[in-house]
């Protein structure tokens, strides 16, 4: 026993050493079939992970959009004068009714012509100038009587004249009297007419003048044009205003629309009456129906898109103009379609089988992540992940 143990612990046997390399080498073999084994089975099992069937599901296509909510008949008012703030009527939060006043305007010279215009109504109008009318018509009638009485003395004249009394002379005199006399009262005529006229004619051009001062003075009392509420003031009492300048933001209080970008590839699948499937972000864990109302006909050529409305067909409880949202307008559903991957459809018409063919198929329907297949496979076919 020492022997042995003496040899174990401090020789080494020649024979036992190469008894141990061949041992080592063996091992060594056999773990590496182990490792080619384990990789042709990982390999195997992916292969086999990959291959799939088609399956037979409802399918949704839609169409992303993005926007801002608005508030219904939402405008930005503007004054069509200048001026400064005078006083504000309705602050922000403020309900509004049509025709209710937003703020005063104040322009020492508009108050001027203001003032012009009404002094030049009341000094052309038909009451102020009634007396030379009266006037006017008294000539009228003077110049009637003188034609009378013209008229009366040429007949007596050439009554005489008749009888042989009197001389030729005398009656050409009373002709060119009578003629004069007429002559004055045909102009008296005239000059009444004329005068009426004129008289009719200031009065309804300062009236007017008068109606447009009205009119512009009204312009400095900016009101309404819709039932809601402010949405913000932008100016403060003593302030510039101008038209180039907006004074607030305002529109309905209760009825909200969704205002929402398409891109222009998209837009000829938009169609009036298309649901909506609306998050908003400041209701991230619900989805909101809504339809399309409005489709805006022209494209924006900056971001490429086309704007379109739609409405709630239940509003959340509180809504805000400007809340951001995502949404997805309908395009088609269909129930019961054959559907596979999208990332095993290659170049939109093609899926490899399991032995690696590549088959033509007829697509429908798509999401973001399955398409319908229309013809070209079953679904007992067996497909793999094509190589891109």
């Amino acid at each position: 026993m020492l022997k042995f143990t003496n040899k174990i612990a401090g020789q080494t046997n020649p024979n036992n050493t190469k008894e141990m390399t061949k041992s080592n080498n063996i091992i060594l073999k056999y773990q590496l079939n182990a490792l080619l084994f384990l990789l042709i089975l990982f390999i195997s099992c992916q292969q086999k992970q990959d291959a799939i069937k088609p399956v037979k599901q409802s399918i949704t296509e839609s169409v992303y959009a993005s926007g801002f909510i608005k508030s219904e008949n939402q405008y930005q008012v503007y004054a069509t004068v200048s001026g400064i703030v005078d006083e504000i009527f309705a602050d922000e939060g403020t309900s509004l009714e049509i025709g209710s006043p937003i703020l005063s305007i104040v322009n020492d010279a508009q108050k001027l012509q203001s003032e012009n215009a009404k002094l030049s109504a009341e000094f052309n109008s038909e009451n102020f100038n009634s007396g030379k009318i009266v006037e006017a018509k008294a000539l009228v009638n003077l110049a009637k009587i003188q034609q009378d009485n013209e008229a009366s003395m040429l007949k007596r004249q050439n009554n005489l004249w008749a009888q042989n009394v009197g001389t030729l002379v005398q009656v050409e005199q009373r002709e060119l009297a009578y003629q004069n006399a007429k002559n004055n009262y045909t102009s008296a005529k005239e000059k009444l007419a004329e005068l009426q006229k004129q008289v009719a004619y200031q009065a309804k051009q300062a009236q007017n003048n008068l109606s447009i001062s009205n009119k512009n003075t009204g312009d400095y009392l900016v009101k309404s044009k819709v039932r809601g509420k402010v949405y913000k003031m932008n100016l403060a009492k003593g302030e510039i205003v101008s038209p180039q300048i907006a004074i607030a933001t305002v529109g309905h209080d209760t009825k909200y629309l969704l205002e929402m970008q398409i891109d222009e590839y998209d837009i000829v699948s938009i169609k009036l009456g298309m649901p909506v499937l609306v998050v908003l972000n400041s209701y991230k864990d619900s989805v909101f129906n809504a339809v399309v109302t409005k489709i805006n006909p022209i494209m924006n050529v900056q971001s490429k898109t086309f704007t379109i409305e739609a409405e709630f067909i239940k509003a959340p409880v509180t809504l805000y103009p400007n809340i951001s949202f995502e949404a997805n307008v309908v395009i088609k559903t269909k129930n019961n379609a054959l559907l596979i991957p999208r990332n095993y459809l290659l170049n939109d018409s093609i899926v490899v089988n399991k032995t690696g063919k590549q088959v033509s198929v007829k697509t429908g329907l798509k999401d973001y992540q399955m398409v319908e297949i229309l013809s070209g496979i079953t679904a007992n076919d067996e497909l793999v992940l094509p190589k891109q």
